[in-house]
């Protein structure tokens, strides 16, 4: 593929994705109206909540925990930036490392402020408060993590790896595994209310897919597609 088709396939994949990530930032804002007005997704909620909780002990409370940290804040912020310097070492750029950093900042910097704007209070403490005054469960920040700190990962390996080129499949099946597996565990240990991970997946989509259309917005030549 020569410059000028390489400009016009980036071009399309950056519309496509501002598109989507619309489209996701909008499923946000339904999901957060429906928990501000206590519609449907408030009572299937309190419907979720109302099933019986078993109580994990020993050996599988441990994996438990485990796999919840895979929404770890702290564990999947290292692997990216990691990954990001390693790739930006290997082809000279800064632009992985970029790309890395504002994903973490937006992370942080959006849901963070969601979370004190909307201050809801955790399912653990058997209410459910909106504006609570303390930093809220909604929307949650392991899944919200999860998606975009994996999917930000993935991206780059599919972007600047051989490896990951050729396995797009693959690697997006594995951070919806990934996303899908933090929130199966947060509902399990309850600590999260079902909309609050549903909110935080389609806020950590629509930035991460923001991210992406941005990067193909200002394409850069050490950048092998």
């Amino acid at each position: 593929m020569n410059w000028g088709s390489l400009e016009v396939h980036r071009r399309q994949e950056r519309n496509r994705a501002l598109k989507i990530s619309l489209l996701l930032f909008a499923a946000f804002l339904i999901v957060t109206e429906q928990v501000l007005t206590k519609s449907f997704l408030y009572h299937l909620d309190h419907s979720i909540k109302g099933i019986k909780h078993h109580t994990f002990r020993g050996v599988p409370s441990h994996i438990l925990l485990a796999l919840d940290d895979l929404g770890l804040r702290s564990l999947t912020a290292t692997c990216l930036l990691v990954t990001a310097v390693l790739i930006a070492y290997r082809f000279k750029s800064w632009r992985p490392i970029n790309f890395s950093l504002a994903a973490l900042l937006l992370l942080n910097g959006v849901v963070g402020l969601a979370k004190i704007l909307f201050g809801r209070s955790k399912p653990r403490l058997n209410f459910d408060i909106v504006h609570s005054g303390a930093v809220g469960s909604y929307p949650s920040g392991h899944s919200s993590n999860a998606l975009l700190t994996w999917g930000a990962l993935a991206y780059l390996l599919y972007r600047y790896t051989k490896f990951g080129a050729t396995r797009f499949v693959e690697l997006y099946s594995l951070v919806v595994a990934i996303t899908t597996t933090v929130c199966v565990v947060s509902l399990m240990r309850n600590t999260h209310w079902f909309s609050d991970l549903l909110g935080g997946v389609f806020l950590g989509g629509s930035i991460l897919v923001f991210l992406i259309a941005a990067d193909r917005a200002w394409p850069s030549k050490k950048q092998p597609s």
